[in-house]
């Protein structure tokens, strides 16, 4: 299970931070929105770094907000944190005066803080009840959709988001084995289904406790909107900035961020553009940047993060 770094864990720090700092082009003075805020990190960094800048945080998760009040307090005259979901990137900072910003950062996936807190419910590896909720204060858990959805719609939620080949054998043994009440009588209906896994392979369960996470809390859906929102957030020059941690993530930003650069997205066999769509951003890197063998062997959760950056031109 991969998850973000979580700077407020002994031995995590913010994942790639230098090349997010140089790529975002972080100047003082600037205005700065972190989607994802998590505990504080990058946000601390963007602040030590850019002296009389102004930063919005954003995240669903109140305790990780709680956190990051905590570790920004000594820079609580420049900053806002919200309570809310990156989707509505756009109409958050628009609300609150930050229509033109110099950069934008999503850091996706888990932070370290929500797969060590057993009681959310992210890890097989801890007993809880079955929730992997980002914002508590939504109606949809993990419980709801183990223990009532059909199983059609289960084995399409992990072949889609798990990308789980073996997805109509696990959701059918969910099924038979309903109730399911923790995460570690998940793990273990998940481990039977598939059988123990080889040394140095990974556990059997992750890709299906991936699929129901980002299930529960739509991920790929506010990825999608946030990202192609957060464009028309940025000021010309301004840059975006996405950390993502597995294939399906980083596809899709991807896509957005090729459409986002094309000035026509017209079928190719199309014989004259009729789209009308004009180029809004352009690619810093075109190849994904990675972490260095040194921040993985000092963060190992960093070490399928990803960083693709755009910038703003029309």
């Amino acid at each position: 299970m991969v998850s973000r770094g979580d700077p407020s864990a002994p031995g995590h720090i913010p994942v790639m931070v230098g090349r997010v700092l140089e790529l975002l082009g972080v100047e003082g003075r600037g205005i700065y929105v972190d989607c994802t805020v998590g505990s504080g990190g990058h946000s601390l960094a963007i602040l030590e770094a850019a002296p009389g800048t102004r930063l919005m945080g954003i995240d669903m998760d109140v305790e990780a907000l709680h956190l990051a009040k905590r570790r920004l307090e000594l820079y609580s005259d420049s900053v806002e944190l919200v309570h809310g979901n990156f989707s509505d990137v756009d109409s958050i900072s628009r609300e609150r005066g930050y229509n033109a910003v110099d950069g934008v950062l999503f850091d996706l996936g888990l932070s370290s803080m929500q797969v060590d807190t057993a009681s959310r419910g992210f890890s097989f590896r801890r007993e809880a009840r079955l929730d992997m909720r980002f914002d508590t204060s939504q109606e949809v858990t993990a419980d709801q959709v183990v223990n009532r959805a059909p199983e059609r719609l289960l084995a399409d939620v992990l072949f889609r988001m798990g990308e789980e080949p073996r997805a109509r054998r696990v959701a059918r043994a969910i099924v038979n084995s309903r109730p399911i009440a923790t995460t570690t009588e998940l793990a273990e209906v998940v481990t039977r289904a598939l059988g123990r896994p080889a040394r140095g392979r990974i556990h059997p369960a992750t890709r299906t406790f991936q699929a129901i996470r980002m299930h529960v809390n739509g991920e790929l859906q506010n990825i999608r909107h946030g990202v192609e929102r957060a464009i028309g957030v940025l000021a010309e020059r301004g840059r975006l900035a996405v950390i993502s941690y597995h294939s399906l993530e980083d596809r899709l930003v991807k896509a957005i961020f090729r459409r986002e650069s094309s000035d026509c997205v017209c079928p190719p066999r199309t014989p004259l553009c009729v789209c009308q769509h004009t180029a809004r951003i352009r690619l810093v890197n075109r190849r994904i940047v990675r972490p260095t063998p040194a921040e993985i062997q000092a963060n190992p959760r960093s070490r399928s993060a990803r960083l693709r950056v755009a910038e703003r031109i029309a």
